[in-house]
């Protein structure tokens, strides 16, 4: 009989045991499981002015996602355009009338010029690179506006002699409108902190509320395949009390799962 050297037996026996201890964790031992898929939508709120916008985002079934607009850093604008699925743009100060080719009036206060241009980088990509959902609110309106081409009315109490800020209105929906069968057919009552709105409608928008003085309060997207809608009150703060309010941020997220 040939001697079999004594390393080579230990060699020998290590192999075999690591061989059936794998195959026994083989058929013993569940692989893990796959990270579970996500059902609520991702919201994003450009430059958030208020934590009212996330109650709102989340009270109506969305993530929200705050989007920084710290050095007016526009390079992950691409990422927000794939990763997000709604994106909210908020209220704020002044679009600079440059933007649609006016001097400014005394009463214009602009936007800080980070926020500017971020906002005006990510308003134009979302509208004319995606199809997904798209809710402004006052300044956000108004961005939805400006960035399809359109004009403002850069203070209505010194052209049409009445007053839009810190009071309250009733406001009458256009019958056909995504908006008017969303909140109803009955006039509302909204919120009314702005001094400027829209004069001429930017392209693909269509004038859909105004109030009893002809200001338009609301405007939504041609296209009848896409949620894009900007009115001019705030939703946001409105929704803790009036039910109809919360349908329009509820039905911006349904829209933005995909239901």
């Amino acid at each position: 009989m040939i001697p079999v050297p004594r390393h080579s037996l230990l060699v020998a026996l290590l192999v075999l045991t690591t061989g059936a201890l794998g195959f026994f964790l083989g058929r013993t031992v569940a692989p893990p499981a796959s990270a579970p898929s996500r059902s609520l939508p991702l919201i994003g709120i450009a430059s958030l002015s208020s934590e009212d916008y996330i109650r709102a985002v989340r009270d109506a079934g969305g993530i929200p996602v705050v989007l920084p607009n710290t050095d007016g850093d526009t390079s992950r604008i691409e990422e927000y355009l794939e990763v997000l699925d709604g994106l909210l743009l908020p209220g704020g100060a002044d679009i600079p009338p440059a933007e649609y080719g006016e001097e400014a009036h005394a009463t214009v206060e602009p936007l800080d010029d980070e926020r500017f241009r971020f906002e005006k980088a990510l308003s134009k990509a979302w509208i004319t690179r995606t199809k997904k959902p798209l809710l402004g609110i006052c300044l956000g309106s108004q961005w939805i506006n400006v960035s399809s081409g359109g004009s403002l009315v850069q203070d209505i109490p010194s052209e049409f002699q009445v007053v839009h800020r810190d009071t309250s209105h009733p406001v009458e929906l256009e019958p056909g409108s995504r908006l008017f069968q969303i909140l109803g057919g009955e006039p509302i009552v909204v919120n009314s902190l702005h001094h400027q709105a829209v004069r001429r409608v930017g392209e693909g928008l269509r004038v859909v509320a105004r109030a009893p003085d002809g200001i338009v309060e609301g405007v939504e997207t041609t296209s009848p395949d896409r949620f894009l809608i900007g009115v001019q009150w705030h939703p946001e703060k409105l929704m803790p009390t009036d039910e109809r309010q919360g349908r329009l941020l509820k039905a911006f997220v349904e829209a933005a799962a995909g239901r």
